[in-house]
């Protein structure tokens, strides 16, 4: 008796046609039921856990963010690393590289992205930490649009893209990673929050990031290789997605942060936010918003 397992796999490939054989056999790509069942987990977590903590004290979480944070830092450099190697190596054409045409390089570029797509699983973690944190008005609908959509968008291409023109969203992203996670590493040791610079342009970056994204994606169309153009104009949708909930998020976030700003100054004196801010203002608080967004 066929399983559902089996049940899925026939019809997701009768949908997207011949998987990548490179791939056959990697851990959570043979099968979608458990990338699936992921998603699903998650979500129920970002509807039940608020309520579980509606009436409970926060949990502070400072240490095992520390470790978190510096982990996801160390291995977004990494995969950043090593994608831009492995580029260099395949010499990758920046306006359209098909997948089966730098040999060794793509073997590279293959299992880096593995990684990449294992880190999304990952990173539901910084939702559970807003939580556990009671940190609610940070999960937004772009927070858990992107975090649900990204492990599931990237399993599908693993199995049917692993390299070639996909290479560029995940080395551009995992740059960003390494400036946004280190930054909520750090910041969590209170001591080293005054050397922390970079903060005001990993919101720059991102927004940076989707619109190179979308450039680079639109090359291959204009200047097709053999990559599969359901693939580009898929991206090149999703982006667009991407950028218009970023923008109006950024939008809302900044005329907040003035209006709030502005009643401050008014009153002579920064309100806490709540109980558990860790000492921020209301307007730092608010600034933490536009970052942690991808």
């Amino acid at each position: 008796m066929e399983s559902l397992n089996d049940r899925v796999n026939t019809y997701v490939d009768s949908w997207m046609g011949p998987r990548d054989p490179r791939v056959r056999g990697w851990l959570l790509l043979d099968n979608y039921l458990p990338t699936l069942a992921f998603t699903i987990m998650y979500l129920l977590i970002v509807w039940l856990g608020p309520k579980y903590m509606k009436n409970r004290q926060p949990f502070s979480c400072r240490e095992i963010m520390v470790v978190y944070n510096l982990a996801l830092t160390a291995l977004s450099f990494y995969m950043f690393y090593e994608l831009v190697t492995g580029v260099w190596q395949g010499s990758y054409n920046f306006f359209c590289q098909d997948t089966h045409s730098a040999g060794e390089a793509d073997d590279k570029i293959i299992h880096v992205l593995w990684w990449y797509y294992f880190s999304k699983l990952i990173e539901f973690m910084d939702t559970f930490f807003f939580i556990l944190r009671k940190n609610n008005y940070q999960i937004t609908y772009l927070h858990i649009y992107h975090h649900a959509t990204m492990l599931n968008i990237w399993w599908f291409v693993m199995n049917w893209v692993p390299c070639g023109h996909s290479y560029f969203g995940a080395t551009f992203n995992s740059f960003i990673h390494v400036l946004m996670y280190s930054y909520y590493g750090l910041s969590a040791i209170p001591a080293m929050r005054p050397y922390l610079w970079w903060k005001k342009y990993i919101t720059q970056g991102q927004l940076i990031q989707f619109v190179m994204t979308m450039i680079q994606t639109s090359c291959a169309v204009v200047w097709p290789c053999g990559f599969p153009m359901g693939w580009l104009y898929f991206q090149i949708s999703y982006t667009i997605t991407l950028i218009m909930f970023f923008v109006n998020f950024y939008v809302k976030t900044y005329r907040k942060h003035k209006t709030m700003a502005q009643k401050d100054h008014r009153h002579s004196g920064v309100a806490s936010v709540n109980s558990h801010s860790n000492g921020a203002t209301t307007a730092e608080t608010v600034k933490h918003r536009k970052l942690r967004t991808d």
